[in-house]
């Protein structure tokens, strides 16, 4: 949690300093980004971050933190918008669709996803990639139940396994179109979103077998 001066500070002021730190962090990643750089353009002195967070971890932590909740969210208002009559494959790539066009159109946020994912010291990215998974579980595990009580999923499906998958495939169809070397299977780098949606229907045939009801 950041300090009590942090929240002392004006909307204007804190929302400087997190997107500066975004963008520091989305290009050149959490432990190797330059806090001389976000206080530089968040226009603060750089001791003060220090007077914000009580060291760099829980500075890393905080963004993410607030980077993670801006995409949960706006997906969760994408995903209330979503026909729940329909079947659950139908739904997911429903889902699974907003997802890739939001990444599409918000960079930022989609560049510090990739800084989570990517980053080298093993301490910083234990602290964020956690971070982040509590945002995407909150939404994975409370849609996975209910679908299974549903009868969309059947009930023997193993619901940890499947919540393993979408923690896995959610940063994956984040960040495969844009950056390469991610994908060399199924061929997502430089696709437009409306260019994914076959690989979409594919990853969720393949994944069909894990939660289909027994027919």
């Amino acid at each position: 949690m950041p300090t009590s001066t942090w929240f002392r500070l004006n909307v204007a002021k804190r929302e400087r300093v997190l997107e500066a730190a975004m963008r520091e962090f989305g290009e050149h990643g959490y432990s190797t980004g330059s806090l001389n750089t976000i206080a530089r353009e968040a226009g603060i002195a750089k001791g003060s971050l220090f007077q914000y967070f009580s060291d760099k971890l829980e500075f890393f932590a905080f963004v993410c933190d607030e980077t993670s909740r801006r995409i949960r969210e706006e997906m969760e208002r994408r995903i209330a918008r979503l026909d729940f009559d329909q079947p659950f494959d139908d739904w997911l790539f429903d889902v699974l669709c907003e997802w890739t066009e939001y990444m599409a159109d918000h960079p930022l946020e989609r560049a510090v996803t990739a800084a989570t994912n990517f980053e080298l010291d093993n301490t910083v990215r234990s602290v964020v990639r956690d971070t982040a998974n509590q945002h995407y579980l909150q939404v994975i595990h409370p849609v996975l139940k209910l679908w299974q009580e549903r009868g969309d999923i059947r009930p023997d499906a193993d619901l940890d396994v499947l919540a393993t998958v979408m923690l896995m495939t959610l940063p994956h169809l984040a960040l495969a179109p844009y950056y390469d070397g991610l994908d060399p299977v199924l061929g997502l780098r430089g696709r437009t979103p409306a260019e994914q949606r076959p690989v979409i229907r594919q990853l969720i045939s393949g994944f069909r077998p894990l939660f289909a009801p027994l027919t």
